[in-house]
């Protein structure tokens, strides 16, 4: 518990620094509080005041700076999808979209997982890896065989496998 009075202590040092590297879309309450959550699950958080202060403003930049990664990659992520859509071959983008959405579904789980992390919600493969519990080599080599065959399902290349089981 002492160290929930600590950084109740230094609750409006963190909240004017949050409010001072957010911009005006996020919420710097938001910030302060997941820093927070963090700091009281962590095992080997500073004690003393001293090195506690500084590591929570560390927690807090670096948690404002893995939201705004992860906002560029899906911006990104939207942006290359849009592109796909566009050279697409005259299927509207509502239509490519259903393809799409239809493709991913009848991906395997496992597939479907490693796409959702790394391309939808912008994990690093890092952080994917250890979501998964995989070394960081299994990731970089799913994500690649998954976006081939999302791909590859997409562009009609081949039966999938449910109608291929089904076809005589």
């Amino acid at each position: 518990m002492e160290h929930l009075s600590q950084i109740e202590l230094l609750l409006p040092e963190l909240r004017a620094y949050a409010r001072s590297i957010c911009g005006p879309a996020e919420s710097p309450e938001d910030l302060v509080q997941d820093a927070i959550e963090r700091a009281l699950r962590h095992q080997t958080r500073p004690g003393p005041m001293d090195e506690l202060r500084p590591w929570m403003f560390r927690v807090i930049r670096n948690l404002h700076y893995d939201e705004l990664r992860k906002r560029r990659v899906r911006r990104e992520y939207i942006a290359v999808q849009k592109r796909l859509m566009d050279e697409s071959d005259g299927t509207g983008s509502e239509g490519r979209d259903v393809l799409i959405r239809l493709a991913f579904e009848r991906l395997p789980p496992e597939t479907r997982e490693v796409l959702f992390l790394i391309d939808i919600m912008g994990f690093k493969y890092a952080e994917a890896a250890e979501v998964m519990n995989v070394p960081i080599g299994t990731v970089m080599s799913r994500v690649s065989r998954a976006r081939k065959e999302l791909l590859r399902r997409v562009n009609g290349d081949g039966q999938d496998e449910e109608q291929a089981k089904q076809t005589p």
